[in-house]
């Protein structure tokens, strides 16, 4: 995996589609080539919407060139509004989630316990990060808060990727093993829930990282607030039912069976497990809406629900297929 982070993974397709208009071979059919860079690139990561969602906005606009050259300017010029127009709705998000901070932090009066989940930070997105923004924003305000990183196993995105993001940050912050989560709410430790998304289908069920579903649980156990951060390209309005529709990927066995890290300077694999044993990797889970205290997008926050996406995003009523 050298991609992840659903909005970083759709604004590479997008340089993906580029790199396919800058090598047209001599006399190609420029329709089959794309539509055949389209499908390779479609298949790489099959949960994230925002992946599609980004080759749809390419392929659309590329099958309108008339010849080579004209579709390698097409292509690196939409690859950058895409890539720009990322930085810019995570830092919209980031806004909003941090009145929602602030209102918080004028309440409380006291330092904010963050809890989020697996890495949607700025190494997921082009810049800023979905879940991590709101605590960018409150902290560069001046708001004092603590972060607990989830571990994220198998493949450890909280421990080696958000808790150095934070670190860079100058933000304090605590990595725990991921079922530590629940006993931490119990203990009054926890304010709020954030995490990030790879999709949401139009009823507000979110698919995320494994491990994120039993936080909600944990958390509408402990009447702690539990919002999930995203982009409105990372919502997938042609499926109602995230449970069913959602392709979640299923990786490699020797991710739970072996752990990676550092030791005298040189990356290495340890096995965990006695040879011979078998695992299953399911990479998401699916929580229900009815967990999400509500979603922070670039255009505001509004519950968890199909009533609530389309009071902020009127226009996508059109896309809805049920």
């Amino acid at each position: 995996m050298w991609v992840r982070g659903a909005p970083l993974i759709g604004a590479t397709a997008a340089w993906g589609m580029y790199l396919a208009a800058a090598s047209i071979p001599a006399r190609c059919d420029m329709k089959f080539w794309f539509e055949e860079a389209y499908s390779l690139l479609l298949k790489a990561r099959p949960t994230a919407v925002n992946l599609k969602w980004a080759l749809d906005l390419m392929l659309n606009t590329l099958q309108a060139s008339s010849d080579p050259d004209e579709a390698k300017l097409t292509a690196m010029r939409m690859a950058k509004e895409i890539t720009e127009a990322d930085v810019r709705t995570n830092a919209a998000i980031g806004e909003h989630g941090y009145g929602l901070l602030k209102e918080m932090y004028e309440r409380l009066r006291r330092p904010i316990n963050i809890l989020t989940h697996c890495n949607a930070g700025w190494l997921a997105t082009v810049d800023w990060g979905t879940a991590t923004a709101p605590i960018y924003k409150a902290a560069a305000a001046g708001i004092p808060l603590h972060v607990w990183v989830d571990e994220t196993r198998p493949r450890n995105q909280g421990a080696a990727l958000t808790a150095w993001e934070l670190q860079q940050m100058d933000i304090p912050h605590t990595l725990v093993v991921d079922n530590a989560g629940g006993r931490l709410m119990q203990e009054g430790k926890v304010d709020v829930l954030i995490t990030g998304t790879d999709r949401v289908d139009n009823n507000g069920n979110v698919c995320n990282k494994i491990g994120t579903y039993l936080k909600a649980l944990a958390a509408a156990d402990n009447n702690i607030p539990f919002f999930v951060a995203l982009p409105s390209s990372t919502i997938d309005w042609r499926i109602s039912d995230g449970l069913k529709d959602i392709p979640v990927e299923y990786r490699d066995e020797a991710e739970v069976l072996t752990v990676a890290g550092s030791w005298k300077e040189q990356s290495i694999e340890v096995s965990i497990a006695p040879q011979g044993t078998r695992a299953a990797n399911p990479a998401f889970d699916i929580t229900p809406a009815k967990y999400v205290t509500g979603f922070i997008t670039e255009a505001g926050i509004c519950e968890a629900s199909r009533k609530g996406l389309l009071q902020l995003f009127p226009d996508r009523h059109r896309l809805i297929q049920d």
